[in-house]
């Protein structure tokens, strides 16, 4: 498997950031670590060695990068516009850093002049997948959202304000207007959000099927699937969803 280790300085950011690079070819993938991660877990959690029939066979690129949870998200006791502040950089770090070279990558070595992405996360990691997906369905076509919270309120409690709103998917999804551009771009997209019903998987649960109301309601076509109540929040059941999932991701079946 071809990999890469990249260590650049980000301008959003004000740090050097660590992100790595797997596969020679194929659809770009971010993969979002789980709370506080690192980009060395997409390893270290074996989830490249589950994914690496598709990388290996030039069929899935994967950027892996580092969160700034520890500093937005889970910092339960700072300044709830500070953290949602430092979790934007973070988008915008994403969006105007990262996105530009897994693109630029694509068009490299898959030869296509117009590329969009998918996005994978587990447990916080689909919530950032998710919400990547819901506010720039311009740029990513699709992902998969494993075991995930898409409301703020389980970080930030009572807190509102706009910026905590844009990146709580149950709250702009359900007041976007039928007539919004973005409605078009997601009924031909291609999301899986899943989560399971055995144990720690009561508020993924609870927030999963919100969030499936809320898409229902607007007739948004992402594919919510609710696994059995041995299915847990975990890693083992996470590596059978990506076995299932993925070959419906990329097209495949």
């Amino acid at each position: 498997m071809e990999m890469r280790y990249e260590r650049q300085y980000s301008r959003q950011l004000n740090r050097d950031m660590e992100f790595k690079i797997y596969g020679h070819a194929g659809k770009p993938m971010l993969y979002i670590p789980c709370q506080n991660g690192r980009f060395f877990d997409f390893e270290n959690f074996r989830m490249a060695d589950r994914l690496s029939p598709w990388i290996e066979a030039g069929r899935l690129q994967v950027f892996s990068v580092d969160t700034m949870d520890s500093e937005s998200w889970s910092d339960s006791y700072g300044d709830c516009r500070r953290r949602i502040e430092r979790h934007e950089q973070w988008i915008s770090y994403l969006m105007l850093e990262i996105v530009p070279q897994m693109i630029a990558r694509a068009k490299e070595r898959n030869h296509e002049e117009n590329p969009r992405l998918l996005t994978f996360g587990c447990s916080m990691g689909a919530m950032h997948a998710a919400n990547l997906y819901f506010r720039f369905p311009d740029v990513f076509e699709g992902g998969l959202a494993l075991s995930g919270l898409y409301d703020a309120q389980f970080c930030f409690g009572g807190y509102m304000d706009d910026l905590v709103y844009a990146n709580s998917p149950v709250n702009y999804l359900e007041n976007m207007p039928a007539d919004h551009p973005y409605m078009d771009l997601y009924r031909n997209g291609r999301m899986i959000i899943c989560v399971g019903q055995g144990a720690w998987e009561n508020e993924t649960l609870d927030g999963t099927r919100r969030l499936d109301g809320v898409l229902r309601s607007k007739n948004i076509p992402v594919w919510v699937d609710f696994w059995g109540y041995d299915v847990c929040h975990d890693w083992d059941w996470w590596y059978r969803q990506v076995d299932y999932f993925m070959p419906k991701l990329l097209g495949e079946e």
